[in-house]
């Protein structure tokens, strides 16, 4: 079969489409015959070596989904033929990936295929970043970053759905537009005005009660300065790079930050299902909806990770074997 690795951490040339045999399911494990995989910036931050890709060659993504083909010994949660998703998968740029039984998410009839690979990464990132860290509802206000990206779109869609006022940030007018239309109260344009001096405008001078920082380096400090004393600064990506080291007391003051991980919010079954199953009853009522970007081959991986890197896009990138 086919499968996207890279023999060493580099730039989006690293990535090869390599022949590679058809993995086998051990015991409580499924084979995924892939139907879209994600792309996600922690494919890049691995690829770049910014996190450890473990021993090289290395297969890529994480996210997608597919059909169970195969089944592992002791295998009872799932039969071939059903439809799933997966979001911690290791090699899932590829025409079949082998994950475990309980990672598996049932994919409900009603739900395409592209939305199917779209949501559960960025999708389930959203949903613990608006329900589970410091839940949103009626008269909060968020500050959102990247409001036109993977989960940034999704972000929006989930704070307004729990009654929160959403402020967003994008860089043009088309994403603007789109960050508009999917219910965004406030839309700052960061390229053509400070974003903190603008949120404490829309605020009067308090500031927002969550802001949800997955940029880093290029907006922290100014997003700790965007938010209200004792209100809750949520990190949990670095597209522009890893912040600088701060001075908990003097940047804080007496707010609070919490880094996070989708990892860490879905470490059991139970934890996964419960981001995944309203997000996906949510998608099939069509209170939320995933943008995809574009569609591209498996063999333009490569070119899939420049346009992501290079923030030329707006939601959800796929590739399909």
């Amino acid at each position: 079969m086919r499968a996207v690795r890279f023999a060493r951490v580099g730039g989006p040339e690293v990535l090869r489409v390599d022949d590679v045999p058809l993995p086998e399911p051990g015991a409580g494990e499924v084979r995924i015959r892939v139907r879209h995989a994600g792309v996600n910036f922690i494919d890049t931050y691995l690829r770049a070596g910014a996190y450890d890709p473990g021993p090289l060659p290395a297969a890529v993504g994480k996210e997608g989904a597919g059909r169970v083909e195969a089944l592992g010994p002791g295998v009872e949660t799932t039969a071939p033929g059903d439809r799933v998703a997966f979001f911690d998968a290791r090699g899932a740029y590829a025409d079949a990936v082998v994950i475990s039984a309980d990672r598996a998410i049932p994919v409900p009839a009603e739900l395409d295929d592209t939305q199917a690979a779209a949501l559960p990464l960025q999708g389930m990132t959203a949903r613990y970043l608006t329900h589970e860290i410091r839940p949103l509802g009626n008269g909060d206000t968020v500050l959102i970053h990247a409001a036109a990206g993977g989960v940034g779109h999704l972000a929006v869609q989930l704070a307004k759905l729990a009654g929160a006022a959403v402020l967003a940030t994008c860089s043009t007018d088309e994403k603007a537009t789109r960050v508009r239309e999917i219910g965004a109260d406030h839309v700052i344009r960061y390229d053509q005005v400070d974003f903190a001096d603008e949120a404490l405008r829309i605020t009067g001078g308090r500031g927002v009660d969550v802001a949800i920082d997955g940029v880093g380096k290029a907006t922290f400090v100014d997003t700790v300065r965007a938010t209200r004393v004792r209100g809750h600064v949520i990190f949990f990506g670095q597209s522009s790079g890893a912040p600088d080291p701060i001075q908990p007391r003097r940047l804080l003051g007496s707010r609070t930050l919490t880094t996070a991980s989708l990892f860490d919010y879905a470490r059991t079954r139970e934890e996964m299902l419960g981001l995944a199953r309203p997000l996906l009853e949510a998608a099939v009522a069509g209170s939320i909806r995933a943008w995809i970007d574009r569609v591209l081959p498996l063999e333009e991986a490569a070119h899939a990770h420049t346009l992501l890197v290079g923030r030329r896009t707006m939601g959800k990138l796929l590739l399909e074997p």
